[in-house]
């Protein structure tokens, strides 16, 4: 009996198949070449439409590319800018030290040469015979 209902219930999903499909025949607004031939136009209106949303997506990235190109050289030229004003500093800096180096020699040298002339001094008084008095 189970494979009675089975088979029995095989037989009406089968038969409600073909009903269907009769049905659907029946029922079909258009015929088979109509409607090959809608999808064959939409296909290729699908197509035309890919085709210019392509050119578009094309055309909107080659004006971000080039704006992007814009602001890289802006980027560019800025850098430029603040290497030439860091190397401007930088050279003034280099300037104050060389001055600061030489004043400071200078100074050096002016310290060493009054040690000298006062160690001269002081070496020649104690070195000289005293003179006799008159008594």
């Amino acid at each position: 009996m189970a494979d009675e209902s089975k088979t029995n219930g095989f037989a009406w999903f089968l038969a409600g198949l073909g009903i269907g499909a009769l049905v659907g025949i029946l029922y079909a607004p258009k015929s088979g070449r109509e409607i090959r031939e809608d999808i064959v136009s939409g296909a290729k209106e699908g197509t035309e439409y890919l085709r210019a949303r392509s050119r578009e997506a094309a055309e909107q990235m080659g004006t971000l590319v080039d704006k992007g190109k814009e602001h890289v050289g802006q980027y560019v030229d800025r850098g430029r800018e603040v290497v030439d004003r860091g190397r401007a500093q930088w050279e003034e800096f280099v300037e104050r030290g060389k001055n600061l180096v030489t004043d400071q020699t200078g100074r050096v040298t002016a310290a060493v040469d009054a040690g000298r002339q006062a160690y001269k001094a002081n070496t020649t008084a104690a070195t000289a015979p005293a003179e006799p008095s008159a008594e």
